[in-house]
């Protein structure tokens, strides 16, 4: 019945610790096996998705930078890209610079920061990805950038958010990943966009779709999937809208989903 699983990395497919289980490897690999494509929708830059997609064994065009970029795990082909405008780059750096608030853009697959702190250097730690220093992000942004990401508390980043909805409309997309992690990419750039163009590529229905997340980011994604699925430790607004809601991350959540639905889908007429 579906062809193709969508799965987030960040609190869906990896558990707190950052590691995907040896047996929802398996489980991927079984479902690849059946004819199930399976690929990551992530806001993770891509080197790092790829990592993943690696150790899962899948071989299939990743949706990465929150759906801004969709490119095959050899690198040979950019199937979808969709960037932050100049203009727009331009006044989130400003916004930075005047608040006070640790912004680190992406452009070219590289991770820019205009100065070194904490913050950036917790996240290449979690991410495993090298980051440059570049004190003039102004001039970066005169190419637009693949995505930007403010870090801060949660209050700060509630405010921040309501103020950049009211700034740029419908001129980007703005969503937070995590509590502390508030995303700004192209209006085009979401993880349900990105999935409805890989999808149609591959001569796949979205009905036959499979998209499993736990983030507001992830919104998209169980909204464009034919099956929706919420991770048990999702936020109410995601698990308010799913069709199905799953384990916890830590509990081997994505498991179950590819156990229930796509190895032993006889389960569903019990």
């Amino acid at each position: 019945m579906y062809k193709m699983i969508a799965i987030d990395l960040d609190g869906t497919l990896l558990t707190d610790e950052l590691m995907v289980s040896p047996d929802t490897v398996t489980a991927i690999q079984k479902a690849v096996g059946l004819g199930t494509i399976v690929t990551i929708a992530t806001g993770r830059m891509f080197p790092s998705a790829k990592v993943f997609a690696q150790q899962l064994g899948i071989n299939v065009p990743l949706i990465t930078y929150h759906g801004a970029i969709i490119k095959d795990v050899n690198e040979n082909e950019v199937m979808y890209e969709r960037l932050i405008s100049p203009d727009v780059a331009q006044k989130l750096v400003a916004i930075a610079t005047e608040k006070q608030i640790h912004l680190q853009v992406y452009q070219d697959d590289i991770l820019y920061s205009a100065w070194e702190n904490e913050k950036l250097i917790a996240y290449s730690e979690e991410a495993k990805v090298p980051y440059t220093i570049e004190p003039d992000l102004a001039k970066l942004a005169k190419k637009g950038f693949t995505k930007a990401l403010f870090i801060d508390n949660h209050d700060t980043l509630d405010i921040l958010q309501d103020e950049l909805q009211w700034l740029f409309g419908e001129q980007a997309h703005i969503a937070k990943s995590k509590k502390t992690y508030l995303e700004v990419t192209n209006t085009e750039a979401n993880k349900g966009s990105a999935l409805l163009y890989l999808a149609k590529k591959l001569g796949i229905d979205r009905s036959e779709i499979i998209g499993i997340g736990d983030n507001h980011n992830d919104i998209e994604l169980i909204k464009t999937a034919g099956l929706g699925i919420a991770m048990g430790n999702a936020v109410k607004e995601l698990k308010d809208i799913a069709d199905y809601i799953s384990l916890t991350n830590n509990d081997d959540g994505v498991l179950h989903v590819i156990e229930k639905f796509i190895i032993n889908p006889a389960i569903l007429y019990k």
